[in-house]
Protein backbone atom coordinates (compact mmCIF):
# COMPACT_ATOMS: atom_id res chain seq x y z
CA UNK A 1 0.00 0.00 0.00
CA UNK A 2 2.91 2.34 0.65
CA UNK A 3 4.24 2.06 -2.52
CA UNK A 4 0.82 2.88 -4.03
CA UNK A 5 1.47 5.94 -2.19
CA UNK A 6 4.68 6.54 -3.36
CA UNK A 7 3.52 6.37 -7.19
CA UNK A 8 0.71 8.85 -6.13
CA UNK A 9 3.78 11.32 -4.94
CA UNK A 10 5.41 10.71 -8.04
CA UNK A 11 2.93 11.75 -10.59
CA UNK A 12 2.11 14.64 -8.65
CA UNK A 13 5.54 15.38 -8.69
CA UNK A 14 5.55 14.37 -12.34
CA UNK A 15 3.05 17.28 -13.00
CA UNK A 16 5.04 20.29 -11.99
CA UNK A 17 5.90 22.77 -15.11
CA UNK A 18 9.58 21.29 -15.58
CA UNK A 19 8.94 17.51 -15.35
CA UNK A 20 5.99 17.50 -17.08
CA UNK A 21 7.22 19.69 -19.84
CA UNK A 22 10.02 17.69 -20.06
CA UNK A 23 7.78 14.41 -20.54
CA UNK A 24 5.73 15.68 -23.17
CA UNK A 25 8.26 17.08 -25.63
CA UNK A 26 10.30 13.46 -25.29
CA UNK A 27 7.11 11.44 -25.73
CA UNK A 28 6.33 13.90 -29.19
CA UNK A 29 10.35 13.82 -30.01
CA UNK A 30 10.56 10.25 -29.68
CA UNK A 31 7.55 9.83 -32.39
CA UNK A 32 9.29 11.84 -34.37
CA UNK A 33 12.71 9.97 -34.09
CA UNK A 34 10.85 6.72 -34.67
CA UNK A 35 8.84 7.59 -38.03
CA UNK A 36 11.89 8.92 -39.71
CA UNK A 37 15.03 6.77 -40.23
CA UNK A 38 18.16 7.68 -39.24
CA UNK A 39 18.47 8.69 -35.85
CA UNK A 40 16.97 5.83 -33.65
CA UNK A 41 16.23 6.46 -29.89
CA UNK A 42 20.12 6.25 -28.74
CA UNK A 43 21.12 8.74 -30.93
CA UNK A 44 18.13 11.05 -30.21
CA UNK A 45 18.47 10.98 -26.61
CA UNK A 46 22.21 11.35 -27.13
CA UNK A 47 21.20 14.36 -28.74
CA UNK A 48 18.70 15.60 -26.52
CA UNK A 49 20.24 14.98 -23.01
CA UNK A 50 22.85 17.55 -22.92
CA UNK A 51 19.67 20.48 -23.27
CA UNK A 52 18.13 18.58 -19.47
CA UNK A 53 21.84 19.10 -17.52
CA UNK A 54 20.42 22.43 -16.80
CA UNK A 55 17.75 21.16 -14.86
CA UNK A 56 16.97 18.53 -12.46
CA UNK A 57 18.29 14.59 -12.98
CA UNK A 58 14.93 14.06 -13.24
CA UNK A 59 14.21 15.88 -16.09
CA UNK A 60 16.55 14.23 -18.27
CA UNK A 61 16.26 11.15 -16.98
CA UNK A 62 12.33 11.44 -18.06
CA UNK A 63 12.94 13.00 -20.80
CA UNK A 64 15.47 9.77 -22.47
CA UNK A 65 12.29 7.71 -21.34
CA UNK A 66 9.92 9.36 -22.93
CA UNK A 67 11.80 9.44 -25.55
CA UNK A 68 12.23 5.76 -25.78
CA UNK A 69 8.43 4.89 -25.18
CA UNK A 70 7.48 7.18 -27.94
CA UNK A 71 10.30 5.76 -30.39
CA UNK A 72 8.23 2.47 -30.03
CA UNK A 73 5.36 3.87 -30.78
CA UNK A 74 6.50 5.79 -34.40
CA UNK A 75 8.73 2.82 -35.31
CA UNK A 76 5.68 1.14 -35.71
CA UNK A 77 3.69 3.57 -37.49
CA UNK A 78 6.30 3.51 -40.16
CA UNK A 79 6.45 -0.24 -40.37
CA UNK A 80 2.61 -0.26 -40.92
CA UNK A 81 2.60 2.95 -43.49
CA UNK A 82 5.98 1.99 -45.33
CA UNK A 83 6.84 -1.57 -44.19
CA UNK A 84 9.99 0.08 -42.98
CA UNK A 85 10.52 -0.41 -39.37
CA UNK A 86 12.23 2.46 -37.40
CA UNK A 87 13.54 -0.27 -34.97
CA UNK A 88 14.30 -3.86 -34.81
CA UNK A 89 11.35 -4.38 -32.47
CA UNK A 90 8.65 -3.06 -34.70
CA UNK A 91 9.76 -5.51 -37.73
CA UNK A 92 6.65 -7.74 -36.80
CA UNK A 93 4.46 -5.03 -37.61
CA UNK A 94 6.04 -5.27 -40.91
CA UNK A 95 4.29 -8.44 -41.86
CA UNK A 96 0.47 -8.21 -40.44
CA UNK A 97 0.21 -4.46 -39.97
CA UNK A 98 1.15 -3.41 -43.26
CA UNK A 99 -0.83 -6.65 -44.69
CA UNK A 100 -4.04 -4.46 -42.72
CA UNK A 101 -2.95 -1.04 -44.43
CA UNK A 102 -2.82 -2.91 -48.00
CA UNK A 103 -6.69 -3.80 -47.23
CA UNK A 104 -7.49 -0.34 -45.60
CA UNK A 105 -7.29 -0.62 -42.47
CA UNK A 106 -3.69 0.89 -41.74
CA UNK A 107 -5.71 3.06 -39.11
CA UNK A 108 -7.57 0.53 -36.94
CA UNK A 109 -3.95 -1.29 -36.65
CA UNK A 110 -1.99 1.83 -35.49
CA UNK A 111 -4.96 2.19 -33.15
CA UNK A 112 -4.67 -1.09 -32.01
CA UNK A 113 -1.24 -0.84 -31.37
CA UNK A 114 -1.37 2.68 -29.46
CA UNK A 115 -4.14 0.95 -26.88
CA UNK A 116 -2.31 -1.92 -26.74
CA UNK A 117 0.99 0.06 -25.72
CA UNK A 118 -0.94 1.86 -23.29
CA UNK A 119 -2.63 -0.89 -21.64
CA UNK A 120 0.52 -2.89 -21.43
CA UNK A 121 2.46 0.31 -19.95
CA UNK A 122 -0.37 0.71 -17.03
CA UNK A 123 -0.02 -2.69 -16.15
CA UNK A 124 3.64 -2.94 -16.20
CA UNK A 125 3.93 0.31 -14.45
CA UNK A 126 1.67 -1.38 -11.49
CA UNK A 127 3.82 -4.77 -11.66
CA UNK A 128 6.56 -2.31 -11.45
CA UNK A 129 4.96 0.06 -8.22
CA UNK A 130 4.82 -3.61 -6.34
CA UNK A 131 8.34 -5.39 -7.42
CA UNK A 132 11.07 -2.41 -7.67
CA UNK A 133 10.42 -1.82 -3.25
CA UNK A 134 10.86 -5.51 -3.05
CA UNK A 135 14.17 -6.04 -5.34
CA UNK A 136 15.59 -3.17 -3.42
CA UNK A 137 15.22 -4.46 -0.33
CA UNK A 138 17.01 -7.72 -1.37
CA UNK A 139 19.77 -6.03 -3.21
CA UNK A 140 20.56 -4.40 -0.07
CA UNK A 141 22.34 -7.87 0.50
CA UNK A 142 24.88 -6.80 -2.57
CA UNK A 143 28.76 -6.05 -2.23
CA UNK A 144 31.23 -5.26 -4.81
CA UNK A 145 31.27 -8.64 -5.70
CA UNK A 146 28.11 -9.40 -6.43
CA UNK A 147 27.88 -5.90 -7.91
CA UNK A 148 30.83 -7.22 -10.35
CA UNK A 149 29.51 -10.43 -11.11
CA UNK A 150 26.06 -8.55 -12.64
CA UNK A 151 27.76 -5.94 -14.23
CA UNK A 152 30.80 -8.08 -15.82
CA UNK A 153 28.76 -11.35 -16.38
CA UNK A 154 25.64 -9.76 -17.42
CA UNK A 155 27.48 -7.29 -19.86
CA UNK A 156 29.36 -10.56 -21.28
CA UNK A 157 25.72 -12.33 -21.78
CA UNK A 158 23.83 -9.34 -23.30
CA UNK A 159 27.11 -9.40 -25.66
CA UNK A 160 26.64 -12.37 -26.55
CA UNK A 161 22.90 -12.71 -27.36
CA UNK A 162 23.15 -9.43 -28.96
CA UNK A 163 25.96 -9.92 -31.20
CA UNK A 164 24.46 -13.66 -32.56
CA UNK A 165 28.42 -14.91 -32.54
CA UNK A 166 31.24 -14.70 -30.35
CA UNK A 167 33.26 -12.52 -32.62
CA UNK A 168 30.11 -10.50 -33.31
CA UNK A 169 29.55 -9.35 -30.14
CA UNK A 170 33.14 -9.66 -27.70
CA UNK A 171 34.96 -7.80 -29.96
CA UNK A 172 32.61 -4.31 -29.60
CA UNK A 173 32.04 -4.64 -26.22
CA UNK A 174 36.09 -5.01 -25.95
CA UNK A 175 36.16 -1.90 -28.08
CA UNK A 176 33.93 0.18 -25.61
CA UNK A 177 35.48 -1.00 -22.50
CA UNK A 178 38.65 -0.07 -23.74
CA UNK A 179 37.49 3.63 -24.99
CA UNK A 180 35.97 3.69 -21.41
CA UNK A 181 39.32 3.42 -19.80
CA UNK A 182 40.45 7.13 -21.79
CA UNK A 183 41.25 9.86 -19.63
CA UNK A 184 41.39 10.31 -15.75
CA UNK A 185 41.20 7.07 -14.05
CA UNK A 186 38.74 7.98 -10.97
CA UNK A 187 40.60 6.20 -7.83
CA UNK A 188 44.35 7.24 -8.72
CA UNK A 189 44.17 10.40 -11.32
CA UNK A 190 46.23 9.02 -13.72
CA UNK A 191 45.39 10.17 -17.21
CA UNK A 192 45.41 7.24 -19.09
CA UNK A 193 45.70 6.96 -23.39
CA UNK A 194 45.82 10.00 -23.71
CA UNK A 195 48.61 10.62 -25.34
CA UNK A 196 49.55 14.15 -24.28
CA UNK A 197 45.84 15.22 -25.55
CA UNK A 198 44.22 17.58 -23.41
CA UNK A 199 41.01 16.68 -24.35
CA UNK A 200 40.86 13.21 -24.13
CA UNK A 201 41.83 14.02 -20.19
CA UNK A 202 37.79 13.74 -19.88
CA UNK A 203 37.35 10.40 -22.02
CA UNK A 204 35.69 10.03 -25.09
CA UNK A 205 32.04 12.22 -25.31
CA UNK A 206 28.99 9.46 -24.78
CA UNK A 207 26.75 11.82 -27.09
CA UNK A 208 29.45 12.01 -29.64
CA UNK A 209 29.65 8.23 -29.66
CA UNK A 210 26.32 7.14 -29.56
CA UNK A 211 25.28 9.95 -31.84
CA UNK A 212 28.11 8.80 -34.62
CA UNK A 213 27.81 5.26 -34.26
CA UNK A 214 23.86 5.20 -34.20
CA UNK A 215 22.90 8.26 -36.25
CA UNK A 216 25.36 9.26 -38.81
CA UNK A 217 26.12 5.89 -39.17
CA UNK A 218 22.39 5.16 -40.03
CA UNK A 219 22.61 8.01 -42.20
CA UNK A 220 25.00 6.74 -44.30
CA UNK A 221 22.58 3.49 -44.68
CA UNK A 222 19.72 5.72 -45.56
CA UNK A 223 21.42 6.86 -48.30
CA UNK A 224 22.59 3.28 -49.47
CA UNK A 225 19.15 2.22 -49.08
CA UNK A 226 16.38 3.17 -52.23
CA UNK A 227 13.70 1.77 -50.47
CA UNK A 228 13.38 4.73 -48.12
CA UNK A 229 11.73 6.31 -51.30
CA UNK A 230 8.79 4.21 -50.43
CA UNK A 231 5.90 6.76 -49.41
CA UNK A 232 2.77 6.36 -47.37
CA UNK A 233 -1.39 6.68 -48.54
CA UNK A 234 -2.89 9.31 -46.33
CA UNK A 235 -4.98 7.61 -43.43
CA UNK A 236 -8.32 9.52 -42.72
CA UNK A 237 -9.44 10.18 -39.39
CA UNK A 238 -12.31 8.26 -39.79
CA UNK A 239 -10.86 5.71 -40.47
CA UNK A 240 -8.78 4.89 -37.15
CA UNK A 241 -11.57 3.25 -35.00
CA UNK A 242 -11.13 -0.74 -35.14
CA UNK A 243 -14.33 -2.50 -35.72
CA UNK A 244 -15.68 -4.80 -32.32
CA UNK A 245 -14.22 -7.78 -33.89
CA UNK A 246 -11.03 -6.22 -34.30
CA UNK A 247 -11.42 -5.04 -30.54
CA UNK A 248 -11.86 -8.66 -29.51
CA UNK A 249 -9.30 -10.22 -31.12
CA UNK A 250 -7.05 -8.15 -29.42
CA UNK A 251 -7.36 -8.32 -25.77
CA UNK A 252 -5.95 -11.77 -25.02
CA UNK A 253 -2.83 -10.63 -26.91
CA UNK A 254 -2.76 -7.92 -25.49
CA UNK A 255 -2.30 -9.89 -22.02
CA UNK A 256 0.21 -12.31 -23.25
CA UNK A 257 2.22 -9.47 -25.13
CA UNK A 258 2.90 -7.77 -21.64
CA UNK A 259 3.78 -10.81 -19.40
CA UNK A 260 6.08 -11.90 -21.78
CA UNK A 261 8.00 -8.34 -22.57
CA UNK A 262 7.62 -6.93 -19.06
CA UNK A 263 9.70 -10.70 -18.17
CA UNK A 264 11.93 -9.78 -20.63
CA UNK A 265 12.95 -6.35 -19.23
CA UNK A 266 13.89 -8.37 -15.75
CA UNK A 267 16.70 -9.75 -18.11
CA UNK A 268 19.84 -8.90 -19.46
CA UNK A 269 18.81 -8.86 -23.17
CA UNK A 270 17.71 -7.00 -25.58
CA UNK A 271 14.50 -7.12 -24.44
CA UNK A 272 12.07 -4.97 -26.51
CA UNK A 273 13.44 -6.73 -29.65
CA UNK A 274 13.16 -10.14 -28.19
CA UNK A 275 10.05 -9.53 -26.27
CA UNK A 276 8.76 -8.39 -29.61
CA UNK A 277 9.98 -11.26 -31.66
CA UNK A 278 8.46 -14.23 -28.51
CA UNK A 279 5.21 -12.48 -28.18
CA UNK A 280 4.66 -12.59 -32.64
CA UNK A 281 5.50 -16.64 -31.88
CA UNK A 282 3.27 -17.33 -28.84
CA UNK A 283 0.15 -15.50 -31.33
CA UNK A 284 1.35 -17.84 -34.24
CA UNK A 285 1.20 -20.77 -31.59
CA UNK A 286 -1.65 -20.02 -29.11
CA UNK A 287 -4.43 -18.08 -31.04
CA UNK A 288 -7.81 -18.97 -32.57
CA UNK A 289 -6.81 -17.11 -35.44
CA UNK A 290 -2.76 -18.05 -36.04
CA UNK A 291 -3.86 -19.58 -39.85
CA UNK A 292 -4.29 -15.65 -40.24
CA UNK A 293 -1.13 -14.44 -38.73
CA UNK A 294 1.04 -13.26 -41.44
CA UNK A 295 -1.74 -11.94 -43.81
CA UNK A 296 -2.72 -8.71 -41.55
CA UNK A 297 -3.83 -10.49 -38.45
CA UNK A 298 -4.85 -8.24 -35.85
CA UNK A 299 -3.01 -10.70 -33.11
CA UNK A 300 0.27 -10.38 -35.16
CA UNK A 301 0.37 -6.82 -34.25
CA UNK A 302 -1.42 -6.99 -30.74
CA UNK A 303 0.64 -9.44 -28.84
CA UNK A 304 4.29 -7.82 -30.20
CA UNK A 305 3.21 -4.03 -29.92
CA UNK A 306 2.14 -4.99 -26.05
CA UNK A 307 5.61 -6.44 -25.69
CA UNK A 308 8.04 -4.10 -26.72
CA UNK A 309 6.35 -1.19 -24.58
CA UNK A 310 6.30 -3.36 -21.69
CA UNK A 311 9.83 -4.30 -21.88
CA UNK A 312 10.71 -1.02 -21.63
CA UNK A 313 9.09 -0.30 -17.99
CA UNK A 314 10.57 -3.77 -16.76
CA UNK A 315 14.18 -2.31 -18.04
CA UNK A 316 13.65 0.32 -15.71
CA UNK A 317 13.65 -1.87 -12.58
CA UNK A 318 17.13 -3.39 -12.92
CA UNK A 319 18.10 0.24 -13.66
CA UNK A 320 16.97 1.68 -11.33
CA UNK A 321 17.22 -0.57 -8.46
CA UNK A 322 20.61 -2.42 -9.77
CA UNK A 323 22.28 0.63 -12.08
CA UNK A 324 22.30 -2.14 -14.64
CA UNK A 325 20.98 -0.58 -18.07
CA UNK A 326 19.92 -3.69 -20.36
CA UNK A 327 19.66 -1.88 -23.73
CA UNK A 328 21.53 1.50 -24.80
CA UNK A 329 18.90 3.81 -24.83
CA UNK A 330 18.59 3.37 -21.22
CA UNK A 331 22.86 3.22 -20.71
CA UNK A 332 21.86 6.89 -21.56
CA UNK A 333 19.59 7.28 -18.40
CA UNK A 334 23.13 6.38 -16.35
CA UNK A 335 24.81 8.59 -17.78
CA UNK A 336 22.46 10.94 -17.23
CA UNK A 337 22.20 10.42 -13.24
CA UNK A 338 26.24 10.39 -13.12
CA UNK A 339 25.82 13.74 -13.96
CA UNK A 340 23.87 14.87 -11.60
CA UNK A 341 26.29 13.21 -9.02
CA UNK A 342 23.22 10.74 -8.88
CA UNK A 343 24.37 6.81 -8.32
CA UNK A 344 21.94 4.37 -9.51
CA UNK A 345 21.64 1.62 -7.28
CA UNK A 346 19.85 -0.30 -4.27
CA UNK A 347 20.38 2.96 -2.13
CA UNK A 348 18.38 5.23 -5.20
CA UNK A 349 14.67 4.45 -3.71
CA UNK A 350 15.73 5.10 0.02
CA UNK A 351 18.19 8.12 -0.55
CA UNK A 352 16.38 9.87 -3.42
CA UNK A 353 12.60 8.65 -3.13
CA UNK A 354 11.45 12.02 -4.69
CA UNK A 355 13.58 11.51 -7.75
CA UNK A 356 12.44 7.53 -7.82
CA UNK A 357 8.70 7.93 -7.50
CA UNK A 358 9.15 11.00 -9.82
CA UNK A 359 10.75 9.47 -12.68
CA UNK A 360 8.00 6.67 -12.35
CA UNK A 361 5.15 9.12 -12.53
CA UNK A 362 6.74 10.56 -15.63
CA UNK A 363 6.56 7.69 -16.80
CA UNK A 364 2.72 7.25 -16.48
CA UNK A 365 2.21 10.78 -17.77
CA UNK A 366 4.41 9.57 -20.88
CA UNK A 367 2.27 6.34 -21.46
CA UNK A 368 -0.68 8.35 -21.42
CA UNK A 369 0.02 11.09 -23.46
CA UNK A 370 1.39 8.58 -26.13
CA UNK A 371 -1.81 7.18 -26.33
CA UNK A 372 -3.62 10.78 -26.38
CA UNK A 373 -1.09 12.53 -28.77
CA UNK A 374 -0.28 9.93 -31.31
CA UNK A 375 -3.80 8.35 -32.56
CA UNK A 376 -5.12 11.73 -33.60
CA UNK A 377 -1.52 12.43 -35.51
CA UNK A 378 -1.67 9.73 -37.55
CA UNK A 379 -2.10 11.78 -40.15
CA UNK A 380 0.67 14.23 -39.39
CA UNK A 381 3.28 11.28 -39.15
CA UNK A 382 2.50 9.76 -42.33
CA UNK A 383 3.03 13.50 -43.71
CA UNK A 384 6.61 13.18 -42.17
CA UNK A 385 7.38 10.31 -43.80
CA UNK A 386 6.77 12.02 -47.46
CA UNK A 387 10.10 13.94 -46.43
CA UNK A 388 12.36 13.45 -49.09
CA UNK A 389 15.92 11.82 -48.13
CA UNK A 390 17.90 14.91 -49.62
CA UNK A 391 16.17 17.14 -47.20
CA UNK A 392 15.85 14.92 -44.37
CA UNK A 393 19.65 13.57 -44.65
CA UNK A 394 21.51 17.12 -43.78
CA UNK A 395 19.10 18.21 -41.60
CA UNK A 396 19.48 15.69 -39.45
CA UNK A 397 23.33 16.08 -39.32
CA UNK A 398 23.00 19.43 -38.41
CA UNK A 399 21.37 18.53 -35.08
CA UNK A 400 23.82 15.61 -34.58
CA UNK A 401 26.72 17.99 -34.89
CA UNK A 402 24.74 21.07 -32.99
CA UNK A 403 24.06 17.97 -30.58
CA UNK A 404 27.94 16.85 -30.36
CA UNK A 405 29.15 19.89 -29.50
CA UNK A 406 26.78 21.59 -27.17
CA UNK A 407 27.69 18.67 -24.72
CA UNK A 408 31.22 20.23 -23.64
CA UNK A 409 31.50 23.06 -26.16
CA UNK A 410 34.03 20.87 -27.76
CA UNK A 411 35.01 20.76 -31.25
CA UNK A 412 36.90 16.98 -30.32
CA UNK A 413 33.58 15.77 -30.16
CA UNK A 414 32.26 17.19 -33.46
CA UNK A 415 35.72 15.48 -34.74
CA UNK A 416 34.89 12.23 -32.64
CA UNK A 417 31.33 12.21 -33.68
CA UNK A 418 32.43 11.54 -37.65
CA UNK A 419 35.08 9.43 -36.62
CA UNK A 420 32.49 7.14 -34.66
CA UNK A 421 30.33 7.46 -37.47
CA UNK A 422 32.94 5.69 -39.76
CA UNK A 423 33.32 3.18 -37.29
CA UNK A 424 29.62 2.52 -36.24
CA UNK A 425 28.85 2.07 -40.50
CA UNK A 426 32.12 -0.38 -40.91
CA UNK A 427 30.71 -2.13 -37.35
CA UNK A 428 27.58 -2.37 -38.97
CA UNK A 429 28.79 -3.76 -42.25
CA UNK A 430 30.59 -7.00 -40.23
CA UNK A 431 27.71 -7.39 -38.52
CA UNK A 432 29.03 -6.01 -34.98
CA UNK A 433 27.32 -5.11 -32.65
CA UNK A 434 26.67 -1.43 -31.66
CA UNK A 435 24.67 -2.17 -28.93
CA UNK A 436 27.82 -4.10 -27.36
CA UNK A 437 30.17 -1.37 -27.72
CA UNK A 438 27.72 1.43 -26.36
CA UNK A 439 27.31 -0.88 -22.73
CA UNK A 440 30.57 -1.27 -22.82
CA UNK A 441 31.47 2.00 -22.06
CA UNK A 442 28.86 2.92 -20.05
CA UNK A 443 29.61 0.22 -17.43
CA UNK A 444 33.03 -0.21 -18.04
CA UNK A 445 34.02 2.30 -15.32
CA UNK A 446 31.97 0.42 -13.31
CA UNK A 447 33.00 -2.84 -13.43
CA UNK A 448 36.59 -1.42 -12.95
CA UNK A 449 35.20 0.21 -9.72
CA UNK A 450 33.98 -2.84 -8.50
CA UNK A 451 36.78 -4.74 -9.25
CA UNK A 452 39.40 -2.59 -7.80
CA UNK A 453 36.56 -2.77 -4.31
CA UNK A 454 36.62 -6.55 -4.69
CA UNK A 455 40.41 -7.05 -4.96
CA UNK A 456 40.91 -4.25 -1.75
CA UNK A 457 38.31 -6.64 0.45
CA UNK A 458 39.99 -9.44 -0.35
CA UNK A 459 43.68 -8.41 -0.19
CA UNK A 460 44.28 -9.59 -3.50
CA UNK A 461 42.35 -13.54 -2.76
CA UNK A 462 40.75 -14.03 -6.67
CA UNK A 463 38.43 -16.19 -4.44
CA UNK A 464 36.55 -12.91 -2.95
CA UNK A 465 35.07 -12.65 -6.68
CA UNK A 466 33.44 -16.10 -6.36
CA UNK A 467 32.77 -15.87 -2.24
CA UNK A 468 28.91 -16.22 -1.28
CA UNK A 469 25.95 -15.11 -3.52
CA UNK A 470 28.21 -13.58 -6.12
CA UNK A 471 29.54 -17.42 -6.87
CA UNK A 472 25.78 -18.51 -7.97
CA UNK A 473 25.36 -15.33 -10.23
CA UNK A 474 28.52 -16.64 -11.95
CA UNK A 475 27.34 -19.73 -12.11
CA UNK A 476 23.64 -18.69 -13.37
CA UNK A 477 26.15 -16.62 -16.39
CA UNK A 478 27.98 -19.87 -17.65
CA UNK A 479 25.03 -21.49 -17.80
CA UNK A 480 23.08 -19.29 -19.82
CA UNK A 481 26.19 -18.98 -22.45
CA UNK A 482 26.48 -22.43 -22.59
CA UNK A 483 21.95 -22.46 -23.74
CA UNK A 484 22.81 -19.62 -25.72
CA UNK A 485 26.12 -21.53 -26.90
CA UNK A 486 23.83 -24.71 -27.40
CA UNK A 487 21.04 -22.80 -29.52
CA UNK A 488 23.37 -20.94 -31.91
CA UNK A 489 24.87 -24.28 -32.37
CA UNK A 490 21.27 -26.19 -33.13
CA UNK A 491 20.38 -23.29 -35.67
CA UNK A 492 23.76 -23.03 -37.38
CA UNK A 493 23.29 -27.07 -38.09
CA UNK A 494 19.56 -26.14 -39.62
CA UNK A 495 21.42 -23.87 -41.67
CA UNK A 496 20.19 -20.74 -40.55
CA UNK A 497 21.98 -17.87 -38.09
CA UNK A 498 21.39 -15.41 -35.81
CA UNK A 499 20.62 -11.80 -37.00
CA UNK A 500 22.55 -9.35 -34.87
CA UNK A 501 21.10 -6.62 -36.72
CA UNK A 502 17.64 -7.17 -35.51
CA UNK A 503 19.27 -5.85 -31.79
CA UNK A 504 20.77 -2.72 -32.65
CA UNK A 505 17.42 -0.87 -32.04
CA UNK A 506 18.02 -0.72 -28.08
Amino acid sequence: MDSLFDLLGGMAAALQPELLIATLLGAFVGTLIGVLPGVGPVAGSALVLPFTFQFGPAVGIATVIAIYLGSQFGSSTSAVLIKIPGEASSIPATIDGYAMAQRGRAGAALTIMAVGSFIAGTLSLIAFTFVAPVLSDWSLLFGPAEFFALTAGGLILLSRIAGGSLMSGLFPLAIGIGFGTVGIEGASGVARFTFGSVPLLLGFSLVALAVGMYGMAELARVVEDRDQARFPKPVPFRELLPNREEWGRSVAPWGRGTVIGFLYGLLPVPSATLGSFTAYQVEKSVSKNRKEIGSGAVEGIAGPEAANNSAVIGGLIPLLILGLPFSATLALVISAMQVQGIQPGPLLITQHPELFWGVVGATVIANVVLLILNVPLVGVWASVLRIRRHYLVPMIMVIAVVGAYSYRNSMFDVYSLFVFGLLGYLLHRLDMSLAALLLGLVLGPLIEKYFIQVLYLGQGDPFAFVSGVAGFLWAAVAIALLAVGFVSIRRRLKGRRLAPALLEDE
